[in-house]
């Protein structure tokens, strides 16, 4: 057993740390114990990269070794600044600290380098067809793939060509320089992988110094040489690419013992159901404008999800959870929310807020009166202390807290029957005041004095079955509200996934709060009481505070799991 710092509980090593600690006891030395976190830096990190920022960190963490936070930024096409500050800015949130900042296209030159070598070593060629060709003639794993007419090429041309394409002679798509290793093998990245490729597109960092640029297969290995990472973590969809990986490395010809090879180790990654996590496919709903932008709290994003209100104590939480495995399944979104309420039951206030307003009159209640009364901030923290709300005569109900007529478990107000206003009184619904299309406008009701919340009434045990929030109308005022239901209406979206877009997402309602939320901050967090979590946007729209909505008191995850 092991304490692991970042959860603060106990738990087995999963299968990453049981290799390391198997390398460990076969000499390897725990001072060259390295990580990376290599993200590429053409959008915005997604909950499936907490994932790998967790397992990488909090190992370097456990082993006091070093961890780099190297961009893999091999293309041009896609990639900025914005991109890149985000991604800091998404680690930091989650507690985490990277000794090292680098970029792939810090080693440019060396990987050119080593083309070269690999050219001479009559391990790679330039090819002159078209990628449709290349693709063509690949095959697939069941058919020997064919040989390009030019990879017969001599040395002295490949050299000769390679130099032409650095320097610019030739055009997009024109010409590719391939790894030569098996046309013939069953694991298709084997069959003479594009190792660069011509795009005359100006990059972030380097401008228009390079037009050739490398692919990430041939990147990603190599540079873990250089910064010298022991271990490379990576999601299992790259299982199969470990082979190419292993190859590279080999023709580069490590011979110096005191250099670390990297071991390229896979685990599964995190699918969550009724999302997707795909840079391509968020950017189509960007350009189509059903979300706003990567930060959008209908999407996975972590700035998403941050804007919605998530914890990064709560999404530690949930992957600790579900643990480090190789086996890839997809995990019901309710059981991210659980762990999210679990957290926030801890941490937010509460307060009421009456979404969708019914004016409730107590006609034995005097009009010019106000009751201020005393609430708790949090009943799970004594420490949150204790607050005042204004109570009057004339106030707002939820419309949905409110039946006309018996129905059968409705154990809410109705006609005739009794219910706890919380914190203040239990009142009886008398009567009904409709408009002109018959519908109910006002509710007109008396109050029980003796029935003040708080005080003890032998007599109440059992009285009402249910307990209504509300706000004072001339106390209460407007605030913007954002509520949230799935973008997609399938499970698995992954396939068509624009068929399944959910047109009610999102929608804007304006409600009323209690007063002491006009003194709410950005980034503080509210439990609405009997209506969910919400977190205070940064944006304010006609002078409104906006409310992002959370997640719903409800646990659907309990209702799922049966």
């Amino acid at each position: 057993m092991v304490y692991n710092s970042l959860f603060k509980i106990k738990s087995h090593l999963h299968f990453i740390e049981k290799i390391i600690e198997e390398d460990i006891k076969n000499g390897f030395p725990i001072k060259k114990i390295k990580f990376r976190f290599p993200p590429e830096p053409n959008g915005f990190l997604h909950i499936g990269h907490i994932k790998a920022i967790c397992l990488n960190f909090e190992l370097s963490k456990k082993y006091k070794s070093s961890i780099n936070l190297r961009f893999d930024d091999t293309n041009p096409i896609g990639e900025n600044k914005n991109f890149i500050d985000s991604i800091k800015k998404d680690i930091l949130f989650l507690g985490f600290h990277w000794d090292h900042e680098s970029y792939a296209s810090d080693y440019f030159p060396q990987l050119y380098k080593w083309a070269i070598k690999l050219i001479k070593k009559n391990k790679a060629y330039v090819d002159d067809q078209s990628q449709n060709i290349i693709q063509f003639q690949r095959k697939n794993p069941f058919e020997i793939g064919i040989d390009s007419n030019y990879r017969s090429r001599s040395i002295e041309e490949n050299l000769f060509l390679f130099e032409k394409m650095k320097n610019g002679f030739f055009g997009e798509g024109s010409c590719v320089l391939r790894a030569k290793i098996n046309m013939s093998s069953s694991n298709m990245n084997m069959r003479d992988p594009i190792m660069y490729r011509i795009l005359r597109k100006k990059h972030h960092r380097t401008r228009y110094k390079w037009c050739i640029y490398p692919t990430y297969d041939w990147t990603h290995g190599l540079c873990d040489y250089i910064e010298q990472i022991s271990h490379s973590l990576c999601s299992l969809e790259f299982e199969n690419r470990r082979p190419l990986y292993n190859w590279y490395l080999d023709q580069i010809d490590i011979d110096n013992k005191e250099k670390i090879r990297p071991k390229q180790i896979e685990f599964s990654r995190l699918n969550l159901s009724h999302t997707i996590t795909s840079k391509r496919k968020i950017q189509y709903l960007i350009e189509k404008k059903v979300i706003q932008y990567w930060d959008d709290p209908r999407i996975l994003t972590i700035s998403g999800l941050r804007r919605k209100g998530y914890t990064s104590v709560a999404l530690k939480n949930f992957i600790h959870k579900i643990g480090i495995t190789k086996r890839n399944n997809i995990i019901d979104i309710s059981f991210l929310e659980f762990w999210v309420r679990k957290h926030l039951n801890k941490i937010a206030y509460r307060v009421m807020v009456v979404l969708h307003p019914i004016q409730l009159i107590i006609d034995n209640y005097a009009e010019n009166t106000t009751e201020w009364v005393e609430v708790e901030n949090n009943p799970e923290n004594s420490n949150f202390g204790k607050r005042k709300i204004p109570f009057s005569k004339f106030i707002y109900i939820e419309e949905d807290d409110f039946l006309e007529k018996e129905k059968k478990n409705f154990f809410r107000l109705r006609i005739g029957k009794e219910v706890r206003l919380k914190n203040a009184y239990i009142i009886k619904a008398n009567s009904v005041i409709k408009n002109n299309e018959g519908k109910i406008k006002k509710i007109h009701c008396t109050y029980d004095p003796k029935s003040q919340y708080g005080k003890k009434n032998k007599e109440e045990k059992g009285r009402v079955k249910s307990t209504l929030h509300w706000v004072s109308i001339k106390h209460s005022f407007p605030i913007n509200i954002n509520l949230y239901n799935p973008l997609f209406l399938k499970k698995n979206p992954d396939i068509d996934f624009d068929k399944y877009i959910n047109p009610k997402s999102k929608y804007k309602i304006i409600g009323y709060a209690e007063p002491s939320l006009k003194k709410a901050k950005k980034g503080e967090h509210f439990q609405f009481q009997r209506i969910g979590y919400f977190y205070v946007d940064s944006k304010i729209e006609n002078d409104l505070i906006i409310f992002n909505k959370t997640v719903s008191i409800k646990n659907r995850w309990k209702k799922n799991e049966k």
